[in-house]
């Protein structure tokens, strides 16, 4: 089973962090540009149909005068929204003037017997979705109104009325049906659209308050691990003083196993008094590794200086001729802490691989083990903090979380495959400028 961890894809920018509600206008625009250009072609064509094809006496240089405002706003709407201080409002006053241009063609087409005064519900429709109540309201009231004048003011067409027929077949009933056609689909898919992109709108913010979350939790973590290092020092200076004292009453009676053990002691200190300082100075507040050209192959060589004492751990790729653009010890970190967890998984001391591969502006770790393995309900929760399938005392599960956050950081991804009495495999790709060494 396989599992990436990290979130994907990764959120390259901080999205706006407005409600969906707030950012409606923003996400509908550009779909109500295309929908007032679809209708523009519409009413075009429709208006062609009804001259040249059915021989119609249509007032087309009156008509033109809607259209091309129709299409004049439209430009407007196009390179001037993202300038605007109030684009519900902007939006809103398109949606009347678009009400007032309908009302205009269809006065001059027939007026309340034209089908196609059906349209005045997409403006509404459209208003409820993205705009205020007041916006709508201000909107049903317009087209209420405008419909109400076609009763006085229009130019009859006689072929639209609802008792005009010919052959047994009614224009008037046969618009009514197109136009319920057109407003269904108008309705439908661009509604439709919209709605998509408040979706997608509000899936970004909670993938925003789950990154900050953890970030949260991460800062916390530091916090504690920056006071621990401090707490530690007295008695891990005790612990060295004493070494100390056992080494030199060890060289005093030549007891030779008692002095390996003594300077073992003093030495494993050293360490760990070398890595309490640096959690000190950088955990509180961490400055951020600055990004610098590394070679591979010395990442990796910094990797098995540490765990020297495992000849299990095999890195064929040692001899890589390339380099990239990372924080180096960072990485050589949450490399390490991925070889740990594939020894610790590895109680048989079978062969445990790192590999480093370069492609695609992208380097990859993969280290693999050939030990018990994982079953999907570890897997699931491999990489959440103080998770841990390790005996009391052996682990606080953080080593994974740390290495995510890594990962996440870069914009990377850390990923896990294992099978169940196989072993498993974990793979941190990062993504970096590469080159040859």
């Amino acid at each position: 089973m396989r599992v990436c961890v990290t979130d994907t894809p990764a959120i390259d920018a901080v999205p706006d962090l407005r409600s969906a509600g707030d950012r409606a206008p923003d996400l509908a625009r550009p779909w109500v540009v295309r929908m007032r250009y679809g209708m523009l072609a519409a009413q075009l064509a429709l208006l062609v149909f009804l001259a040249a094809g059915l021989r119609m006496d249509l007032p087309l240089a009156w008509l033109a005068a809607p259209l091309a405002v129709t299409f004049i706003s439209n430009l407007f709407l196009r390179r001037q929204f993202l300038r605007s201080r109030n684009p519900r409002a902007l939006l809103g006053q398109l949606f009347c003037l678009d009400t007032i241009c309908l009302t205009a063609v269809l006065g001059l087409t027939g007026g309340p017997m034209n089908p196609f005064s059906l349209l005045y519900l997409v403006q509404i429709m459209l208003s409820a979705m993205i705009l205020s109540k007041t916006w709508t309201w201000a909107l049903g009231l317009l087209s209420t109104f405008s419909f109400g004048l076609l009763f006085w003011f229009n130019r009859p067409v006689p072929a639209f009325s609802p008792h005009h027929e010919e052959n047994g077949f009614s224009l008037h009933l046969a618009g009514m049906w197109i136009a319920f056609a057109i407003a269904a689909a108008l309705i439908t898919f661009f509604i439709g659209k919209v709605a998509e992109s408040v979706r997608d709108h509000e899936r970004e913010a909670l993938n925003l308050r789950d990154r900050l979350a953890k970030s949260e939790r991460l800062a916390s973590l530091v916090t504690l691990a920056a006071g621990a290092a401090h707490e530690l020092g007295t008695p891990l200076g005790t612990i060295a003083v004493a070494a100390r004292e056992l080494e030199r009453m060890a060289a005093q009676t030549n007891a030779e196993d008692f002095l390996e053990d003594a300077k073992l002691i003093r030495a494993e200190v050293t360490r760990c008094r070398t890595i309490l300082e640096r959690m000190s100075t950088e955990g509180a507040e961490t400055p951020g590794e600055a990004l610098e050209p590394v070679e591979l192959r010395q990442v990796l060589a910094d990797v098995a200086a540490r765990f020297a004492r495992y000849p299990e751990l095999q890195i064929p790729s040692a001899a890589i001729d390339a380099r990239a653009v990372l924080p180096r010890q960072a990485t050589v970190q949450a490399v390490s802490a991925l070889v740990k967890n594939a020894l610790d998984a590895n109680p048989n001391r079978k062969p445990v691989t790192l590999k480093a591969e370069v492609a695609d502006g992208h380097v990859r770790f993969v280290v693999e083990d050939q030990g018990a393995g994982m079953p999907p309900e570890v897997l699931k929760h491999i990489a959440e903090p103080f998770f841990t399938t390790k005996q009391p005392g052996a682990g606080m599960g953080l080593g994974t979380f740390l290495v995510r956050m890594f990962a996440e950081h870069l914009n990377g991804r850390l990923s896990f495959d294992s099978t169940v009495g196989k072993g498993s495999t974990a793979v941190l790709e990062l993504p970096a400028i590469a080159g040859p060494a």
